[in-house]
């Protein structure tokens, strides 16, 4: 493994360390990432972190994945997603863009108003048609012009899309009959699995119509900043195989999210704008089912958290949250 330098996490904590006047920074950091909040500027470093579906062991993979993280977000957040600097080594000391050694590389991001968050504003009673139509007409766009044809439309089959969900069943069968009851965890394997086998026709439709996109996969209220105008940001960067594939994986990703939170009169809206802008009415078809995976992978990831978190209370909560959206995912199957 090629670890973070040391000193890395000190020398980005001082404001010094900025090109641009800076009073204080706010460190905050997720399992794969440190994000370092200066005001004008956000400064994003990965972790040399191995979980199998990514890996950022070694200082040129995370060079690599900085780059794909700009290239593949400047497609919505243009003037958001700004440049990759390198951390250098000047002896012995630590400098952003300097001209020693490499040992670190960092992607560089306008900071947004965190306020303006959908999720936040969602909470605060203030998204409602107008907010929802507008995320609509920035997606409808985005698709169109997004790359498809060749080794993305195989990841419209169902077959290669069973690796998702067959993962999901596996990584989750451990959480029966806690968070997730054996009957909610048969009903929900027995639908995807049949759907997968007797919709054959559906998905070729859906490769046929150019619905299998290089996409977000990451389109939940919390990626979304509703400002001066739509920003969506933080794509998956370190998995193609997370953000190849319909459209509607992406679409039911948000709609969910919606749903979950107790508007699907506005999740509804969110598609029906979509398909008055793109002529997809297809997507009705299919997505109740990528609805369904989205639930599911959400509960699955509360339970993953749940079983990292040494908090009795947060433990409690993630896993409430899980039963929530393993009930959610059910709810997709149909009547009964």
């Amino acid at each position: 493994m090629d670890p973070n330098p040391a000193g890395l996490i000190d020398a980005f904590s001082d404001p010094a360390f900025y090109h641009h006047p800076v009073t204080e920074v706010h460190h905050r950091q997720t399992h794969i990432s440190h994000v370092f909040l200066t005001g004008l500027r956000a400064f994003k470093i990965k972790k040399p972190v191995d979980f199998g579906f990514l890996d950022f062991t070694t200082l040129d993979k995370r060079r690599h994945f900085l780059n794909q993280e700009l290239i593949l977000n400047r497609r919505l957040c243009p003037e958001v997603y700004l440049e990759v600097l390198p951390v250098t080594d000047e002896d012995g000391r630590l400098r952003l863009g300097g001209q020693g050694r490499a040992v670190e590389y960092a992607l560089v991001m306008l900071q947004m108003d965190e306020n303006r968050l959908m999720n936040r504003l969602f909470e605060a009673g203030e998204v409602g048609g107008p907010q929802v139509e507008a995320v609509a007409e920035v997606m409808v766009p985005f698709y169109e012009t997004a790359a498809t044809g060749g080794k993305i439309d195989r990841y419209g089959r169902p077959e290669v899309f069973r690796v998702n969900t067959d993962e999901n069943f596996a990584q989750t069968e451990k959480y029966v009959g806690g968070p997730l009851t054996q009957e909610t965890f048969e009903t929900i394997r027995a639908y995807t699995d049949r759907f997968l086998d007797q919709r054959a026709d559906l998905f070729a439709r859906r490769i046929a119509g150019g619905r299998i996109r290089d996409g977000h996969g990451d389109l939940h209220m919390g990626n979304i900043i509703l400002g001066s105008r739509v920003y969506v940001f933080d794509c998956i960067e370190f998995n193609d195989r997370f953000r190849y594939g319909d459209v509607a994986v992406d679409l039911a990703f948000l709609a969910m999210d919606i749903d979950y939170h107790g508007r699907p009169d506005l999740a509804d809206r969110l598609i029906g704008v979509y398909v008055e802008r793109s002529g997809d009415r297809d997507i009705h078809h299919v997505l109740d089912f990528y609805k369904c995976y989205r639930a599911y992978v959400r509960g699955k990831i509360d339970c993953f958290t749940a079983d990292g978190e040494a908090d009795p209370a947060r433990q409690e909560a993630h896993l409430a949250a899980a039963r929530a959206y393993f009930d959610l995912a059910r709810s997709y199957t149909g009547p009964g």
